[in-house]
């Protein structure tokens, strides 16, 4: 007779499947449960024949084949769907057991979830889970949060089957209720900047320079090579030379230009204007995929927009390392800005977030793992308290060696009427952090004359408010001082 399981798993899809064939694979006996049983009998008979798994065909099977404390994972789409799993779930399971949410649920469920599980007895964690169908096989990045009490039953566990890099497990306890869920938002987020300023730089050698596939393609091979190197920059790579049997044409250029979301890009920059942290590289991504669903507006658009003739006349060779170098720059933008929202947050939730153990956790196994996390680990391991990413000495040797390349690239896109809003929101938000005055005054100025919202002046200490009486009317009633 098979020995009860070690965990159990709701959700046998893509990622579900994956993620119950590597944890049986380091040794652990998993019970599978899908709310279309027929979905348990094909896995158990099919990828998962003769390997220790338990099929369950009902919620109650599948906690009563469970070692104590229980340990239930649920896979299911965010939302609804998850408060309704949670209910039918609890009344099999005792106090002390412990529900695991590894989907891409929204931070503030999450911490309500904890808060309602505890009040039962139970213990909760919400944990991202990233690195797709192939991670979740071979080594996903995990994210853990939630009740700290669970994380000692499910370590062994995810630190066994998710990604390693030299030796270390990309897997380790990130914080309070959702947190886990919140540092996988902002992980969603830097990725939509990512691949906006990757399909950028794309954009850039297609219709500026004229570049083939084929050509890009090297480059890409090239840039994977060095600082750049990535999991996203690999997968550019193999994109650009794969071919489309149907029109033997090259994949990438049959298909239509609409991207998708799930929403987690919406929410990391919903979160940083709550926050009021700044964040424009990630909600420029987000308004790209956005812009990019207008498609039949856009068409239209461009039969009746006028724009500059996009030519280049210049050293072509030198311009693609123009384009490297703005890539690799607005990159370190978009990571710090990440870390500065991960920061606020922290502190707005009472989280107590471990910066370079979150660099370790996004090194291996996740989309955004690049070979630079190494670097901000570094950076954050020398200084645990650094504000901002672009204050290491290592990051702000990489903007001073990239900068004229990076304004550039910016400048000539600009000319040539091509869209670069991750490449131009990243400088921008450089050169508004390394501003010591910028125009907020006058904009203070205008506050107060239409609103009576008051200001601070520069030769009185902060946090001391005046109002000028602009309309000359002789009133003297101001507005209160509040943060949205």
């Amino acid at each position: 007779m098979m020995k009860k399981a070690d965990i159990g798993l709701i959700g046998l899809a893509v990622m579900g499947e994956n993620l119950v064939l590597n944890m049986e694979s380091k040794g652990f006996t998993v019970a599978v449960y899908n709310r279309t049983v027929d979905k348990v009998d094909n896995f158990v008979n099919g990828r998962g024949a003769g390997k220790k798994f338990i099929g369950c065909h009902n919620l109650e099977e599948l906690c009563d084949n469970l070692e104590r404390p229980r340990k239930v994972m649920m896979l299911v789409k965010a939302g609804k769907a998850v408060d309704e799993l949670i209910e039918q779930l609890v009344p099999h399971l005792d106090p002390g057991d412990i529900v695991i949410d590894g989907g891409n649920s929204h931070f503030p469920d999450t911490i309500r979830r904890t808060q309602r599980l505890e009040e039962a007895g139970l213990r909760y964690i919400g944990t991202g889970v990233s690195g797709g169908e192939e991670g979740a096989l071979k080594g996903p990045s995990i994210m853990p949060g939630g009740h700290p009490g669970a994380w000692e039953y499910v370590k062994p566990i995810f630190q066994a089957i998710s990604a390693q890099v030299d030796g270390e497990p990309c897997c380790q306890w990130v914080g309070n209720d959702g947190a886990g869920h919140y540092v996988k938002m902002v992980h969603n987020g830097i990725e939509y900047g990512d691949m906006q300023m990757i399909c950028e730089a794309y954009n850039l050698m297609k219709n500026v320079l004229g570049l083939s596939n084929d050509e890009m393609h090297r480059i890409f091979t090239d840039w994977n090579k060095g600082e750049l190197d990535s999991y996203l920059i690999e997968i550019t790579r193999d994109i650009l030379k794969e071919i489309d049997p149907q029109t033997g044409k090259h994949v990438v250029d049959v298909v239509l230009d609409t991207a998708g979301q799930k929403g987690t890009g919406k929410w990391t920059s919903v979160s940083a204007l709550d926050l009021g942290a700044v964040a424009p590289t990630i909600a420029e991504a987000v308004f790209a995929r956005c812009v990019s669903a207008i498609k039949e507006e856009r068409v239209a658009a461009s039969e009746i927009l006028p724009g500059p003739a996009a030519g280049f006349t210049g050293d072509k060779q030198a311009f693609v390392e123009d384009i490297r170098k703005a890539l690799y720059a607005s990159k370190v933008c978009s990571y710090a800005q990440g870390y500065q929202l991960m920061r606020m947050a922290a502190e707005e939730y009472g989280w107590e977030l471990n910066f370079g153990d979150i660099a370790l956790m996004w090194r291996g196994g996740c989309i955004i793992r690049a070979k630079f996390l190494g670097d901000i680990k570094a950076a954050f391991e020398k200084n645990p308290g650094l504000s901002n990413l672009l204050l290491d000495d290592f990051f702000k040797k990489v903007i001073e060696d990239c900068q004229q390349s990076w304004r550039k690239v910016v400048a000539t896109a600009a000319y040539a009427g091509v869209p670069v809003p991750a490449f131009s929101s990243a400088l921008t938000y450089y050169d508004s952090y390394r501003s010591a005055v910028l125009p907020a005054n006058l904009l203070q100025c205008q506050r107060d004359y239409f609103g009576a919202h008051t200001y601070e002046r520069v030769d009185c200490e902060r946090g001391k408010f005046f109002h000028t009486d602009w309309c000359k009317l002789g009133g003297n009633t101001t507005s209160s001082t509040y943060e949205v």
